[in-house]
């Protein structure tokens, strides 16, 4: 095992699959001549030449339409936006064209694209570039959606995810490119659609996504202190839905939460659980509870930021209350 960085996975995976197969080229606002804006892709326009690796105008519907179109020609392309956020300038690209060629084919056109996007709180961006929009788009047929939380998800991911025959859109959160973790040495890959089960416990069941992930292990730790043992399923894959491995853990330990920095309304966690209440009712001992982003624009301030998202110590209080029976 080797010790990586977020950055440095995600970097390892786009240069070993651009080694690996011509077809892969890189195109987006700076990842050339720069390296990024996160410097994911430093050192590849020396590497693999202007050719795969390319600098576009700052337009995200002009990223993603060119990412659709090579696709459909032939090319694996990974298209890099700076924020998830500016999606939205390219909505039609991604929902209404590459989301929907395959079906509109018969299948005939493959739209094997990956769109890579910082998400997430935390280097004190604001309201424009801050924001956790995943929920949306796992609602769009033809889209696949992965929001790896450790570096060695984030790299066996992301090699799936570029050879996958369909578009992806793969969400970095943007404070944990420094985290470090270990990555296995050599060539490997993680199924898209698996779940990982990251902490085993006996007294209630944690579905967390990206960044939660960590703090949901960091108030599992406080919890044991108290005898609560506390079980936690990261997704990784939103979309595929790895629901069998949720379900589960949910008959073994009776209880759920869901946390993820997205507001509450009509975020991820609400599918979540309303797939664990049809599958699993009669094996919960309380109600599911969702701990969320607050209902408001991401602050700017510092510790308003940081007040609009879920911290360790309300994850701690809301799970001894819900094992407890308060909730």
């Amino acid at each position: 095992m080797s010790i990586l960085t977020y950055r440095e996975a995600c970097r390892q995976a786009i240069w070993e699959e651009m080694e690996r197969d011509q077809n892969v080229i890189v195109f987006g606002e700076d990842v050339a001549l720069v390296g990024g804006t996160f410097k994911v892709t430093a050192g590849m326009l020396e590497k693999f030449g202007s050719d795969r690796v390319l600098d576009t105008p700052i337009s995200e519907a002009a990223i993603i339409g060119a990412a659709a179109g090579s696709a459909m020609t032939g090319l694996r392309p990974i298209g890099e936006l700076m924020f998830i956020d500016f999606v939205t300038v390219g909505m039609d690209q991604l929902v209404n064209q590459a989301a929907k060629w395959h079906y509109m084919t018969g299948g005939q056109v493959n739209v094997p694209m990956v769109i890579r996007a910082a998400t997430g709180t935390g280097r004190r961006m604001a309201a424009q570039h801050s924001q956790n929009l995943e929920a949306w788009f796992t609602h769009v047929p033809g889209l696949k959606v992965i929001m790896p939380s450790c570096p060695r998800d984030a790299k066996g991911l992301l090699k799936s995810a570029i050879r996958d025959n369909n578009p992806v859109l793969f969400l970095e959160h943007k404070i944990m490119y420094n985290d470090e973790g270990e990555v296995q040495e050599g060539e490997f890959t993680i199924p898209i659609g698996k779940a990982d089960v990251k902490r085993k416990g006996i007294d209630c069941t944690i579905v967390a996504l990206s960044r939660m992930v960590s703090y949901s292990l960091k108030a599992a730790e406080i919890l044991e202190k108290e005898n609560i043992s506390v079980e936690i399923v990261d997704p990784r894959t939103l979309k595929p839905l790895d629901i069998d491995t949720i379900v589960a853990s949910v008959q073994k330990t009776n209880r759920l939460a869901i946390v993820h920095e997205a507001v509450e309304m009509s975020g991820f966690g609400a599918e979540i659980a309303a797939q664990v209440g049809v599958k699993a009712f009669t094996d919960l001992d309380a109600p599911i509870l969702r701990i969320c982003g607050q209902e408001s624009p991401i602050p700017f301030s510092p510790p308003l930021e940081d007040a609009s998202i879920p911290s360790v110590k309300k994850i701690v209080t809301k799970l001894r209350d819900l094992v407890k029976g308060g909730i």
